[in-house]
């Protein structure tokens, strides 16, 4: 995880915490206990070089000050953040016990949203420490603490798409015959670089067959004319998401190919066309998978039609049967409706949509339609 390179300073970070701080209140809970990682990053603009056995958290609690645990080696660091003028950093040394220091803080009977990725020595350390104290994953407790981005979020979200299509748009006159999909991948991750991610998080290659693996690990495949080949590449850029899929075809495609294809960008039109305020995140699932399943493909449609970005290339909402949570302006995600055909080829088709105050916008906007590459 790197940390952002974007145009955010103290006020925006302490803006940030005083929401999630409140947020935890709303949900009943004590506070919220944020390890390292994306959570981390978005707070406080604080991403440690390493991520060690030491602790590093930072406790929000309604009411407090926020508080940044922090190992006095890296408490340096940690003072350069970008929102370290709106924390209290308290740092600790070698030989000292983290988990009673951050006891002082905490309310010892309380509730308390932590980190995902909180390692398990940390946690069972703070619930030795404070055995009458209970804990919910963030992602339970607050599922939609990152989902609505602001305008300088929205602005880099659209400045990566805008460089992932720039790799479409190159990656599409390279040669694909003859060429190992690992060849191809590293093409792609290159043309990322170029167009300025910083982090490349994955560069699917998946050609004939391969293609109805939807996360197919790119090999030694040799792509022949006549492949059917899915793309499905992202990473951060200037601390923000991309993610697209294009499907492409070396040489000629059969009536078939070409009809399943033509089905997919329909049922990717159909997801974006759900999109609008109030819209509960299901329907753009279930307007994707109406297309594909009244065509007779439904059981080759295996996966959710989308999920958020941001900080992180897959972070909530999700757009998936079930989930209830209104779409609001500012949230971002992907459509990406998929056909896959077992031993035979595969289909999908993604743009990042953020959601407007009367519909939708797409942050990708390279061809849809068939492409032929050589």
């Amino acid at each position: 995880m790197t940390g952002t390179a974007a145009p955010f300073g103290a006020d925006d970070y302490r803006a940030r915490m005083e929401r999630a701080a409140r947020a935890a209140a709303e949900a009943g809970l004590a506070g919220l206990l944020v390890t390292p990682g994306p959570d981390l990053v978005w707070l406080t603009g604080y991403a440690p070089t390493a991520v060690t056995e030491r602790l590093t958290l930072l406790v929000l609690t309604p009411g407090q000050d926020p508080v940044l645990v922090v190992p006095t080696l890296e408490a340096p660091d940690a003072a350069k953040a970008a929102g370290a003028p709106a924390l209290t950093l308290r740092d600790w040394t070698d030989g000292k016990d983290p988990y009673a220091a951050t006891a002082a803080l905490l309310d010892s009977t309380g509730r308390f949203g932590i980190s995902d990725n909180a390692w398990a020595m940390h946690l069972l350390g703070l619930q030795k420490a404070l055995p009458g104290t209970s804990h919910a994953s963030l992602t339970d407790a607050l599922p939609m603490l990152r989902a609505v981005k602001d305008a300088a979020e929205l602005r880099l979200l659209a400045a990566a798409g805008a460089a992932a299509d720039a790799t479409f748009e190159e990656i599409r006159k390279v040669p694909f015959a003859g060429r190992r999909e690992s060849e191809v991948a590293a093409d792609l991750a290159g043309l990322l670089r170029r167009f300025g991610h910083s982090q490349v998080d994955f560069t699917i290659v998946a050609s004939g067959p391969n293609g109805a693996n939807p996360h197919h690990e790119v090999g030694d495949r040799v792509i022949g004319h006549g492949d059917m080949v899915v793309l499905d590449f992202g990473g951060l850029k200037d601390g923000y998401g991309s993610d697209t899929s294009r499907t492409v075809h070396v040489g000629e495609p059969t009536d078939e190919e070409r009809q399943v294809h033509d089905l997919v960008r329909a049922a990717q039109e159909a997801g974006f066309r759900a999109v609008r305020p109030g819209v509960a995140c299901q329907e753009v699932d279930r307007a994707a998978r109406a297309v594909i399943a009244d065509a007779g493909y439904g059981e080759y449609f295996i996966h959710r039609t989308g999920h958020g970005i941001g900080v992180t290339t897959h972070e909530p909402p999700y757009m998936i049967e079930g989930e209830q949570q209104p779409l609001v302006p500012g949230m971002c995600f992907s459509v990406e409706p998929g056909i896959y055909l077992p031993g035979r080829f595969g289909v999908r088709i993604e743009d990042i949509v953020t959601v407007t105050e009367d519909g939708g916008r797409r942050l990708n906007d390279t061809a849809r339609e068939m492409v032929i590459v050589n």
